[in-house]
């Protein structure tokens, strides 16, 4: 276990930065995608046909492709716009975006595509009665949507959400190809220095499964 020790003689203070650093990309993207989610369900409950559709081509092109090209096309392709608009203004250097922001973002969007069907599918298992008596009882919509409908929506939801967690959490791990020094990116690392990759890519899936199961105990006692 020496190789977990901390200090200069192993990798156990660069090992728990890292899992601080995948928790804090996670739980960035999980608001993120809540934030979308908000919207973009709006929408696909929505009566406006145009809104229907841009829901719903934000949840076919999200869920349908790889995660992996989703985060390339944004740092890559998201460096790209923004040296072709420095560029214009006279700027012809390299300007990288920041590993995290990208990350964030783009797990963001991802998991924003699968909240958005979670929270569509809680609206929608609410009983009908309860818009109607809303309504005949002349509530605002925006009051019982606050007060009524979203709380019940929440605890309906809570069990997917936890699933939506999970990926989140995984899905972290591809941000290494970015260079932003997580679980997966660290133990890379530490297994090239010190040609023992069979130890620490075991050890990184301990600390996913340690953070899973973290994290379903939280949710369990939520619900």
């Amino acid at each position: 276990m020496g190789l977990l020790a901390y200090g200069d003689t192993g990798w156990g203070d660069e090992l728990f930065f890292a899992t601080l650093m995948t928790i804090a990309v996670a739980t960035a993207a999980i608001f993120i995608g809540f934030l979308l989610a908000a919207i973009f369900a709006s929408f696909k409950l929505s009566k406006i046909k145009a809104l229907n559709l841009i829901g719903s081509f934000y949840t076919t092109v999200f869920r349908g492709v790889p995660e992996l090209l989703v985060i390339y096309l944004f740092f890559f392709g998201g460096s790209g716009a923004v040296m072709y608009v420095a560029k214009i203004f006279g700027y012809d250097g390299y300007i990288e975006i920041n590993a995290f922001i990208t990350g964030a973002i783009s797990i963001g969007i991802i998991s924003g595509a699968y909240s958005t069907e979670v929270f569509r599918g809680a609206v929608q298992s609410i009983d009908r009665g309860q818009f109607e008596a809303s309504e005949v009882l002349g509530f605002r919509k925006k009051i019982y949507y606050y007060k009524i409908i979203i709380p019940q929506m929440l605890r309906l939801a809570l069990p997917n959400i936890s699933n939506v967690w999970q990926i989140t959490l995984k899905d972290t791990s591809l941000i290494s190809v970015t260079g932003l020094v997580e679980i997966m990116r660290m133990s890379y690392i530490a297994a090239g220095s010190t040609r023992d990759p069979l130890f620490f890519y075991s050890f990184a899936a301990v600390l996913y499964l340690f953070l899973t199961f973290l994290s379903m105990k939280l949710f369990n006692k939520l619900e």
